[in-house]
């Protein structure tokens, strides 16, 4: 069919004119008699903007566990964690000096770990044992910088050690009280291997905000722990014969070397994420000891993969909400094209093209897609940012626990915005919203203004 307008009228119908603004904004305001399709576009809006809040929200604390996760874990241990082969790790302060000098690594630290068994007043639990000097422990911002009670002055010279509050809670000790801690692998006696038990006390109680370090991480001075764990090796000095068999300990402490060793270094880099590259200079530099490299992303492969695939799942899941929103569009806009027939005959008659149907009715209905975009992206933001107070508000108003730090290992629920995330979830939802106007203002687009208004 012929359009019936002047070619004058015709050309007052161009692509998103003035007029196509103005009739598709008639149509977005209520009359008495369309309150109900009014009603229908309005919980539109409110579930685009539900479903884009909602998926800002969660992507963000999603990003922010992993990022703090990522902060803690690799807070203390390193990027790589270097284990000797061939021989023992005596010469552990010139390997780590060497490391610190390659490109792209940060700082390395050395150590001694071991598990044994902590007892307190309270009861007992296993603990991981980790000796290091004070020098090493101010590289380590995170743990340096995490002690709420006592401090990590005259660290290498105080005997005593360092623990998680979560951990002080749990054996009932506090500042400046005895912890014993029990290694199987004591001395040899006639009827076995005795246990080696010894009582240290507490001089620092730490916070770090992650409960499997605050509960299951003790820190002792460095020369302490290689006694204990047996360290070291003691060797004759040069030029001393055979010791008199009365001679006294302290001449037989006179007559002997003791050579430290350590369990293993962790190595810090510049960038996380470049462990392939980072390996291959560690290995390939010619002035380290042969080394057995882990890197993080080996450690925690399961951990991190696990987080990966939850976040994939959780954004096409909660993408769902929007495309249902986008479905309620395409049904108020059907119901929109339905009322508004005899006048789409009258716009057509008076020289309205079908493209100017079709552009009329795909503004109204992506306007509802943007203003529920828009509000559901400030929605979003503002929840995401507050997202850790209005956890502790709802736990306190309910007296339920909303994230446990037991279960989720953090002591408060991390958020972080990343504005490329963002913009996807926009985009989406405006491609959406836009996509969901194409049939109807196509089927808008064929009425036949004489069909239309022959029964009028």
């Amino acid at each position: 069919m012929t359009d019936l307008a002047s070619p004058a009228l015709n050309k007052g119908t161009r692509a998103f004119s003035r007029f196509e603004w103005l009739i598709a904004g008639r149509y977005l305001r209520a009359r008495r008699k369309e309150a109900f399709i009014s009603v229908i576009a309005s919980l539109t809006m409110v579930g685009v903007a539900i479903g884009v809040a909602t998926l800002i929200v969660v992507m963000s604390v999603m990003n922010g566990f992993r990022s703090e996760l990522l902060t803690k874990i690799l807070g203390l241990n390193g990027h790589f964690t270097a284990f000797p082969i061939e021989r023992e790790f005596t010469d552990y302060k010139e390997t780590v000096a060497a490391l610190q000098k390659i490109d792209g690594v940060s700082f390395a630290v050395y150590y001694v770990e071991g598990q044994v068994l902590a007892s307190g007043k309270g009861s007992s639990t296993g603990v991981t044992v980790r000796g290091m000097d004070a020098e090493n422990i101010k590289k380590l911002d995170l743990l340096y910088h995490s002690a709420v009670q006592g401090g990590w002055d005259q660290w290498d010279s105080s005997k005593g050690i360092a623990i998680g509050y979560r951990l002080a809670q749990t054996l009932g000790v506090s500042l400046g009280d005895q912890v014993q801690i029990i290694n199987p692998d004591g001395a040899m006696t006639p009827f076995g291997t005795t246990p080696q038990i010894r009582s240290y006390p507490v001089n620092v109680i730490f916070d770090l905000g992650m409960v499997e370090f605050d509960s299951f991480f003790m820190y002792m001075p460095l020369e302490p722990a290689q006694t204990y764990f047996k360290k070291f090796e003691e060797v004759l000095k040069p030029g001393v014969g055979p010791l008199d068999p009365l001679a006294s300990d302290a001449e037989i402490d006179a007559a002997y070397d003791r050579i430290n060793q350590a369990t293993a270094a962790e190595i810090f880099i510049d960038d996380p994420d470049d462990v392939v590259a980072m390996r291959q200079k560690l290995q390939s530099d010619p002035s380290t000891r042969p080394l057995v490299l882990t890197d993080w992303q080996q450690r925690n492969e399961t951990f991190f993969s696990a987080l990966q695939v939850e976040r994939v799942v959780m954004f096409t899941i909660l993408s769902m909400i929007i495309l249902v929103a986008a479905f309620n569009i395409i049904s108020s806009l059907i119901m929109l094209v339905k009322d508004k027939s005899s006048d789409i005959a009258v716009l057509r008659t008076m020289g309205a093209t079908r493209g100017a149907i079709m552009r009329i009715f795909s503004i109204t209905g992506t306007t509802i897609g943007v203003i529920g975009t828009m509000s559901g992206v400030v929605l979003g933001l503002l929840v995401a940012s507050n997202a850790e107070t209005l956890r502790a508000f709802i736990s306190n108003t309910l007296g339920v626990a909303i994230f446990p730090p037991e279960v989720f290992f953090l002591s408060s629920l991390p958020s972080k915005t990343d504005p490329v995330e963002v913009t996807i979830v926009i985009c989406l939802s405006l491609g959406l919203s836009f996509l969901a106007t194409l049939y109807p203002a196509w089927r808008a687009a064929q009425y036949d203004p004489v069909e239309a208004l022959r029964y009028e």
